[in-house]
């Protein structure tokens, strides 16, 4: 019994050999059917069309282009809507003997540091003071700049 299962086991094999050189070679046909490898240079260029696309027929020579003058041509910086210079936030930390505190501003919740330097002359800064500032960029980040009472 175990001879005639390992003979069915070669048979199977071979056959699925077989099968295998088969379809390669009527892949390798279908490959010399459709070839593409050295096809002429024309078949293989692409070409812009007036508005961009790519298309594969070349121009038409005898179509007149559309003129532009060159006044008809506007460019323009678009305007982007500036945010208002002056910034509103509350004072969530102040510490007077080191002269520094953060600030989160109002909009985007966002902390930011600043100096007892950029605080306006004659304001005593305390927590929890309402604040207008100015964001400056700084090397070590966003910072405050011109920091008035609100």
């Amino acid at each position: 019994m175990a001879k005639s299962q390992q003979a069915f086991n070669k048979l199977e094999k071979q056959k699925k050999k077989a099968k295998k050189k088969q379809d390669k070679l009527a892949k390798r046909e279908e490959n010399k059917k459709n070839k593409t490898k050295g096809a002429d240079l024309e078949s293989m260029m692409a070409y812009v069309d007036e508005f961009g696309n790519i298309v594969d027929t070349p121009p038409d020579p005898t179509e007149e282009k559309e003129e532009i003058k060159l006044e008809d041509i506007q460019i323009s910086v678009s305007r982007n809507n500036e945010e208002p210079s002056k910034k509103k936030g509350k004072v969530e930390f102040f510490n007077p003997d080191k002269g520094f505190g953060f600030i989160i501003e109002k909009e985007r919740r966002q902390k930011l540091f600043f100096h007892i330097n950029d605080v306006e002359k004659g304001f005593d800064i305390k927590d929890n003071d309402f604040v207008e500032f100015d964001i400056q960029d700084t090397p070590r980040g966003k910072a405050c700049a011109n920091v008035t009472k609100a």
